[in-house]
């Protein structure tokens, strides 16, 4: 775990148990064990998991939703589950389900929120910046749910604060609305404000974040800047980057024995072909060689290094849960 000079949130050994259930013949349930965390001022802090990974629950305890078993939280120095107001008032969230009431208007709920705090942001910068001028004859049953996600964001950063909970940001908006949220968040991220980033998308984690933490089973399995994870596999022993070349071609080809052993070859299609693995020039050498032997031009080609989602997917597991 990262020590910092300024930490806005810590998290040790964080221990979180629900119960009792009567599927556990009345025992509790262990849903966060052992787990720890630093973020950041001026920092994007991504927690990735698999759905029931523990990371709800962890942030929910970081925030002071809930009441940890065990372990120690620090909120921008202070405890969440003793917090007044405060402390609170310098924490913004943003709820995936947004938590709005259904018969407000945008503005008058922002500028009423807003007036719950001593320093607040510039509501009518901020419904400009948004977009949330457009729909604020609209109430909040009425949003699609883009514009929710907007007017939420508005809401958790109404109050000026100096960490930041981001639960899905970009879920349901357009690609216009996604990078003015994403413009948004590093211009925040760049004045010195703490955010952490729970998300299902991992393109989402990959752009925004600057470091990640990947949880599973309610414990810490893998952490590291975004670099450092697609360097790497999940395995000590590896150390080569995974890529994938993609290219397009008449279907059928049997490439084995073109490249390397340790490369896998899917058609995922015919004509459409994968090839993954630790791709070296050599491996590059001899494919191109085999097409120019039997005169075959690929359509399209491109060439692809590993992505976060390869890395989670590694780590938590390819089946449903």
């Amino acid at each position: 775990m990262r020590s910092p000079d300024s930490p806005v949130l810590t998290i040790d050994g964080l221990i979180k148990d629900v119960g009792p259930l009567a599927s556990l013949d009345g025992k509790m349930l262990r849903v966060v064990s052992g787990l720890s965390l630093v973020a950041e001022r001026g920092q994007v802090t991504a927690l990735l998991g698999a759905n029931g990974a523990g990371k709800t629950t962890t942030l929910e305890c970081a925030q002071g939703l809930q009441k940890r078993t065990g372990g120690s939280v620090s909120l921008l120095g202070g405890d969440p589950d003793t917090a007044g107001a405060d402390l609170r008032s310098r924490v913004g969230v943003m709820l995936q389900d947004g938590g709005l009431p259904p018969s407000a208007r945008p503005i008058p709920l922002l500028r009423h929120v807003a007036g719950m705090y001593q320093k607040p942001m510039n509501v009518d910068a901020l419904v400009e910046r948004l977009g949330i001028n457009q729909f604020s004859r609209t109430n909040v049953r009425r949003l699609s749910g883009g514009q929710k996600q907007r007017l939420a964001l508005a809401a958790a950063l109404v109050g000026n604060p100096e960490i930041l909970f981001l639960d899905e940001p970009s879920a349901g908006l357009d690609p216009q609305s996604r990078q003015m949220v994403f413009d948004l968040i590093a211009e925040l991220r760049d004045a010195g404000m703490g955010i952490v980033l729970t998300t299902h998308l991992m393109d989402d984690a990959e752009r925004l974040a600057d470091y990640v933490y990947i949880i599973d089973g309610g414990h810490n399995v893998v952490e590291g800047t975004v670099a450092e994870l697609l360097r790497h596999h999940h395995t000590a022993d590896s150390a080569i980057t995974d890529r994938t070349l993609y290219f397009d071609a008449p279907g059928g080809l049997s490439l084995n024995g073109v490249v390397g052993a340790g490369l896998q070859v899917t058609e995922s299609r015919p004509g459409s072909y994968a090839i993954t693995g630790a791709i070296t020039p050599k491996d590059l050498a001899s494919l191109t060689a085999w097409w120019a032997e039997r005169d075959i031009m690929p359509a399209s080609l491109r060439l692809e290094a590993r992505r976060l989602e390869d890395v989670f997917l590694d780590i938590s597991g390819r089946d449903l849960r």
